[in-house]
């Protein structure tokens, strides 16, 4: 399976956060899958630590590699899909992760209440 991490999942995961749900700590860790982060993630999180809002390791990219994860970039693709989702959820970043989990057939783990709104494959982490 291709899991897609919302920017949350991504910290708790780094961060060995016990918020981080048993069945998302376990997909994540499986061998059997692929583990990508997008480059909206890595933006969110840029962004906010540059405005004091979010502690993340100065090394993410290096944080990343040591776990196996991939990076998944914006295409144009993404772009037009996430401007065409409905208005459920008006955040940016996670607009690309919706589209970006639709567009490449992926498996996308958040525990945001708003992502399924969207007809989007979700790990159940609830």
């Amino acid at each position: 399976m291709s899991l897609l991490l919302d920017t949350h999942i991504l910290l708790w995961w780094l961060s060995d956060d016990p918020l981080l749900p048993a069945v998302a700590r376990e997909a994540i860790a499986s061998p059997e899958n692929e583990v990508l982060v997008s480059a909206a993630t890595a933006w969110e999180i840029a962004i906010k630590q540059a405005a004091g809002r979010l502690e993340a390791p100065a090394d993410l990219l290096e944080a990343m590699e040591a776990n196996n994860f991939e990076t998944l970039p914006i295409s144009v693709a993404h772009a037009l899909a996430a401007g065409a989702l409905p208005p459920h959820h008006l955040d940016p970043f996670d607009r690309m992760l919706i589209a970006q989990a639709r567009t490449d057939s992926l498996t996308l783990i958040s525990v945001d209440s708003r992502f399924p709104q969207y007809d989007v494959d979700l790990l159940p982490v609830n």
